[in-house]
């Protein structure tokens, strides 16, 4: 029997790379559904039953931590998840399995290996509730508002999924955002349409801040801090040629200068 499966993520491009992903390591596997959230996900598995469900951790409404409880042992589950911590745990009990976003062909290829031995021997799923239930309480607990991991920027005729940790600066330009990053090392640049102060508010505050009107710095990324005329200074990133201005009104941030 064709072996099938139920794809659940809030992001649609990472349902694509799943998607993708997956036809590459397992092209027997049909993809009958796709959920962008814990709800359509219950709605589409009543409706065509897959064997196998791939559930983002954290999705709106319903965890997939909720709507794996809810499906019960009618599948076989696989997490998908930002987040190691909950990933390690259901694993290292030896019930669940997951892969880690952004998902990785070699990673995949393991869990497939896996899930392939269990349908071959004809293994039920197996799941503990209360393993599922513990998670779900450690969800509550970390539901605080989860910061922006990547940003999509197109550049050229590619979507590109940039981690935030690889931005040294973002610069307002108009109606777009220019975001500065490192492209396995490499100086790169993309523009953006979401504007400057709509990003700022998504960024972990501990690693972004606001220095000028029209920048925002990774303050991992600073080089040096020069105090200029008139209460203002400029910033010298790591390995980059150009200075990020800082006003009179964001110099507070440096006052041990």
């Amino acid at each position: 029997m064709t072996p099938t499966a139920l794809i659940a993520d809030d992001e649609p491009l990472l349902r694509e790379i799943l998607e993708a992903r997956l036809a590459a390591v397992w092209p027997e596997l049909q993809i009958v559904a796709q959920a962008r959230n814990g709800r359509q996900a219950l709605e589409l598995f009543e409706q065509h039953r897959p064997t196998i469900c791939f559930l983002d951790v954290h999705m709106p409404g319903l965890s997939g931590v909720d709507v794996a409880r809810q499906i019960g042992k009618q599948a076989h589950l696989v997490f998908v998840t930002a987040f190691d911590q909950y990933a390690l745990e259901a694993f290292q009990h030896g019930v669940l399995d997951y892969v880690v976003k952004p998902v990785t062909a070699a990673r995949l290829s393991e869990t497939v290996e896996r899930l392939k031995a269990r349908l071959q021997q004809a293994q039920p799923a197996v799941h503990t509730e209360a393993l599922l239930a513990q998670l779900a309480e450690r969800l509550k607990l970390d539901s605080k508002p989860e910061t922006l991991r990547w940003v999509r920027a197109s550049v050229g005729a590619s979507l590109r999924m940039i981690p935030v940790d690889d931005i040294d600066y973002l610069k307002s330009d108009s109606k777009y955002t220019l975001v500065a990053y490192r492209d396995e090392g490499q100086l790169a640049e993309a523009l953006i349409r979401m504007p400057l102060k709509d990003l700022l508010a998504q960024l972990d505050p501990q690693q972004f801040a606001q220095v000028h009107r029209s920048v925002v710095v990774n303050l991992r990324s600073i080089r040096r801090v020069t105090r200029g005329d008139n209460e203002t200074a400029d910033i010298e990133l790591k390995g980059r040629s150009e200075r990020l201005p800082v006003s009179r009104s964001y110099l507070q941030l440096f006052k041990e200068m």
